[in-house]
């Protein structure tokens, strides 16, 4: 599966409680196509202690979101653009803005 978002891209949160805002993506889960971004749809989970590595307590962390509640930054031009696939002179693929033709990729 390509995906047109990758790891430490700008995305913005397009639907959801956190509709609107920016962060960078921590982590992709490639087989259920979902994002984690930084700062984005924080949970809580009680946790039991299991150890002294491991106390108890409220833990906040950040929720997985579906691939398609994102979109992508453009770093150029600062606006949330759909991603298209260009070639190069030398024939390697590379992702550009929709909006402003720029290449994301270098």
């Amino acid at each position: 599966m390509g995906f047109k978002i990758k790891k430490n891209d700008e995305v913005l949160v397009l639907s959801g409680k956190d509709r609107g805002k920016r962060g960078a993506v921590r982590e992709l889960i490639p087989g259920k196509r979902q994002v984690v971004v930084e700062g984005i749809n924080t949970l809580k989970r009680h946790r039991r202690a299991t150890g002294p590595g491991r106390p108890s307590g409220i833990i906040d962390f950040d929720g997985p979101l579906h691939i398609s509640n994102v979109m992508l930054v453009c770093p150029k031009c600062g606006d949330a653009a759909r991603v298209s696939k260009r070639p190069l002179g030398d024939g390697t693929m590379v992702r550009a803005c929709r909006k402003c033709g720029e290449v994301i990729d270098e």
